[in-house]
């Protein structure tokens, strides 16, 4: 059958899906060289009776099937980050009984976690420092409740209430010295969060850079690592070769994460990122080939699943966990094409429908036939037929 998918500048043009699916991948153990999570989605709950502003409602039996569908990939699950919608739609109560069930379910099957404490449960308005400190400290000692390590998300909140770099040095330095276990540091840019715009007490990234590095080399052993999501390559890269003895770093660069994992003659990246939840198996493999040495291999793998990625990702950046939803969607991880605070509605049609080509021509749908099919509905639904 051939679709008739609308195009960005006006009109339809004609597409015809591919008839069988990629290689499929039957999963396997984690990769070896690489330490490798995908920030997953959350799935919500169609029927619930609420609107962009309510309480967060979430499918949970879907949701959790869709992180063991991650896990037997051998990726690891990065839970309750931005790409679960935290900040956007999921609030602090449903972000918190996300991390008690996925956490117990990643003991039960042995898949690797890590969850993100923040500071969304404090209401809206000003905050002073002690009362941001005491908002991450509570989710920090939740989340190691669990059993799960801990991502120290950047806060809304701490970069309104503080003023100088100090200001970040005394509350990052007071959670790192409580830790009871070494966290991962997040590092998320404006283009994803447009409140955190001068986070580290800077907008001048290099001055920023600095105060980041004055944490990290004060804390070492307290530190796991830092995931960084600035989409640009140069930066990491610099950042990376400057990193303390034994503290990894982690991409969230969704537009140069091949080139990164795969590294240079002084180092690499390891993975944190929203587009593996879409990319998961494919992700998988290209890293496993890359264990063997075949960086050749790995490129050609991942590499052409940066077009999607970059779409996906395209500004305003934020608005990518739209895309990631309705590729679940179709490749069948999910019923319905519906998301917590009504996100569905952040994206174009000819966005989305861009992106079922690049997925589709990528091999990702495990049912070609399923989703040309939802895909199809969503035509209709929306007055473009075939």
């Amino acid at each position: 059958m051939t679709l008739r998918l609308p195009s960005s500048g006006g009109g339809t043009h004609p597409y015809t899906p591919r008839p069988a699916p990629a290689r499929r991948d039957p999963g396997g153990p984690p990769p070896a060289s690489r330490t490798v999570f995908a920030a997953a989605h959350v799935v919500a709950d169609p029927a619930a009776d609420t609107g962009p502003d309510g309480p967060a409602a979430v499918d949970w039996d879907a949701t959790l099937a869709f992180r063991r569908h991650l896990w037997s990939h051998g990726l690891g699950v990065a839970e309750a980050m931005d790409t679960a919608q935290r900040g956007m739609g999921l609030d602090w109560t449903a972000a918190a009984e996300l991390i008690r069930r996925s956490a117990a379910e990643a003991r039960a099957v042995g898949g690797r976690i890590v969850c993100g404490a923040g500071t969304d449960q404090l209401p809206p308005g000003a905050h002073s420092l002690a009362e941001v400190r005491a908002a991450y400290e509570e989710q920090l000692a939740f989340v190691e409740e669990t059993g799960s390590g801990a991502v120290l998300m950047a806060s809304r909140a701490l970069a309104a209430a503080a003023t100088t770099p100090d200001d970040y040095l005394g509350v990052y330095s007071e959670l790192l010295r409580q830790a009871a276990e070494p966290v991962v540091l997040h590092w998320l840019g404006p283009m994803f969060d447009p409140a955190l715009d001068g986070y580290w007490g800077s907008t001048d990234l290099d001055a920023a850079t600095e105060t980041f590095l004055q944490v990290l080399s004060a804390y070492p052993d307290k530190i796991d690592g830092i995931k960084v999501s600035l989409l640009d390559a140069r930066r990491e890269v610099e950042l990376r070769r400057r990193l303390p003895d034994g503290v990894r770093c982690y991409t969230g660069d969704d537009f140069n994460y091949p080139e990164l994992i795969a590294g240079d003659e002084q180092g690499f990246s390891h993975a944190l990122l929203g587009v593996f939840d879409p990319l998961g198996p494919l992700a998988a493999r290209a890293v496993r080939v890359l264990d063997t040495g075949d960086v050749k291999g790995f490129r050609e793998l991942l590499d052409p699943t940066v077009e999607l990625s970059r779409h996906l990702f395209r500004a305003p950046t934020r608005f990518y966990k739209t895309g990631v939803v309705f590729l679940a969607w179709l490749s069948g991880h999910q019923d319905h094409f519906t998301m917590v605070g009504g996100l569905q509605s952040a994206r174009s049609l000819p966005h989305l429908a861009r992106a079922y080509e690049l997925a589709d021509g990528l091999g990702l749908f495990p049912d070609p036939a399923l989703a040309e099919a939802r895909m199809a509905s969503l035509l209709t639904v929306h007055g473009v037929g075939r």
